[in-house]
């Protein structure tokens, strides 16, 4: 009797399990259309600045990395050359392996390819990262255990594909997802910012992070204090992502959907609403992709090309093939433990290991929105007298810019430059003015002496003008960046 009940209980447990962690095999084809498209605008973005952030004559040599980064440095082939042919190389490969990924072709190779192209670019400039570059690339590790092609692809068969996936991998994709927001809102809980209501006020008074919708809700009286609520009691009954089923759980993911969105419009954050976006996804059950399978053209779910695994198996030795299906479950096993532990650490719960390489957090502006909005300038010298701003490339100026949010040419370089506050960026400081140096005598008849870097700050007031103050990072000499057009300056004397 007793025997039975235990069988009972387990196939119990077992079906709720599989019923939570199911993921429609029509959304995992979403998921893969959107981390190509992601990739494809990831990779054309960041090679606006291809020289400044990945060559020895951009802000962050190989030889700074090195000495920054350390032992992780090792590990990208970005890294391996400052030279710029390298990068346009391997950015082209990138958008190869993103678009094989974009239309399913050789699925499970083309998310490899496009995992360690992106996890070595990454680790080439690990400081102009956020929270949705790290989610990005946990996705594509999740999708390598996911049948990403087994519809709407390249890679599609003539036999029915399976309705829904359940296993390991799965818990992995949709876990991971639920971690963000819940850590996030742990982080938020810890402050008063957002359960009194004045946080997203303070982020849209961020004029540096504001944009568009953004400047025109901030005046609206109480609609800030709403929508941070709102958002805050998403956030705190994230885990229902996983614990509700069908429309709920639909409805749910709907509205976490709307909030990036929401995001899109009002704060400039890059590409993160567009990952978040992607990663919730699989969270839509069979009613929503019935609707959106409706528009798919007749055959389009199904091809004629053979599977990755097709391929895989007439090259692969059974042996090894078999040794690799032994390693699966205890490898998903240990990542998904690390995850655990990984989150942990972020909210103090389990002990952080000291590392060189940032690691992004699920904290984004938590516990409150930062409390300081600002722009830099690069007060430089030339030969002949003339001060000038080398990062503006003009003549000196204080004055605040008119758009705050255009003083910084990009997301990836306003989190660069924000990060050299900090007092242990000496080497990145020095680094950036060799490089500030470097493209002003290229372009001028006059060369820069000197250059410094300031930030200038603006804390936050609700209640009146933003003050400013001016904080100093650091002057440094350009000499011997002239000379064999190096990018190594030394601090000039004061």
């Amino acid at each position: 009797m007793s025997g039975r009940l235990v069988a009972r209980a387990s196939s119990d447990a077992r079906q709720w399990f599989e019923r939570r962690f199911r993921v429609d095999t029509r959304a995992l084809a979403a998921l893969r259309i959107a981390l190509g498209t992601i990739l494809l605008l990831d990779v054309l973005l960041r090679a606006r600045n291809l020289a400044a952030f990945y060559t020895d004559a951009g802000v962050l040599p190989t030889s700074t990395l090195r000495a920054v980064v350390g032992t992780p440095a090792l590990l990208s082939v970005h890294a391996l050359s400052g030279s710029v042919w390298l990068q346009i190389y391997l950015f082209l490969a990138a958008g190869l392996a993103a678009l094989a990924l974009l239309v399913g072709y050789r699925t499970r190779l083309a998310t490899l390819l496009s995992l360690a192209l992106l996890l070595s670019l990454q680790i080439r400039n690990p400081f102009v990262l956020n929270g949705g570059d790290t989610l990005l690339r946990r996705l594509l590790f999740w999708g390598l255990f996911l049948p990403l092609g087994e519809r709407l692809s390249v890679d599609a068969t003539e036999t029915t594909p399976r309705e829904t996936v359940s296993g390991l991998a799965t818990v992995g994709v949709l876990g991971q997802v639920v971690a963000v927001y819940a850590v996030n809102a742990v982080v938020k809980l810890r402050g008063d910012a957002w359960l009194s209501g004045r946080a997203l006020a303070l982020v849209f008074d961020l004029d540096h992070y504001t944009v568009l919708a953004g400047d025109l809700l901030a005046p609206v009286p109480l609609l800030p204090a709403l929508l941070g609520w709102g958002w805050l009691a998403l956030l705190v009954v994230s885990p229902l992502l996983v614990g509700l089923t069908g429309r709920a759980r639909g409805a749910l993911a709907g509205l976490f959907v709307a909030g990036h969105a929401g995001m899109l419009v009002t704060v400039w954050v890059g590409l993160f609403p567009l990952v978040s976006i992607a990663a919730l996804l699989p969270f839509f059950p069979a009613f929503v992709w019935d609707r959106v399978w409706a528009g798919v053209p007749d055959g389009w779910d199904r091809g004629s090309a053979p599977r990755l695994e097709g391929h895989a198996a007439a090259t692969i030795p059974a042996a090894i093939r078999r040794a690799l299906g032994r390693l699966r479950r205890p490898l998903l096993g240990l990542v998904l433990a690390a995850m655990l532990v990984s989150n942990a650490a972020t909210l103090g719960v389990a002990p952080v290991a000291d590392a060189d390489m940032p690691e992004q957090s699920w904290d984004m502006f938590a516990p409150a929105p930062p409390g300081v909005d600002g722009w830099f300038v690069a007060p430089g010298t030339t030969t002949a007298g003339r001060e000038v701003d080398a990062l503006a490339m003009a003549p000196l100026s204080w004055e605040r810019p008119s758009n705050l949010e255009r003083a910084y040419p990009s997301t990836r370089w306003r989190k660069y430059l924000l990060r050299l506050r900090s007092g242990d960026t000496e080497p990145r400081r020095a680094a950036l003015a060799g490089s500030l140096c470097q493209r002003w005598n290229r372009t001028h008849d006059r060369g820069l002496e000197r250059v410094g870097l300031v930030f200038v700050a603006e804390p936050t007031r609700l209640d009146g003008p933003d003050p400013q103050r001016r904080k100093e990072l650091g002057t440094y000499s350009c000499r011997s960046a002239t000379e064999k057009g190096n990018s190594r300056v030394s601090p000039a004397p004061r």
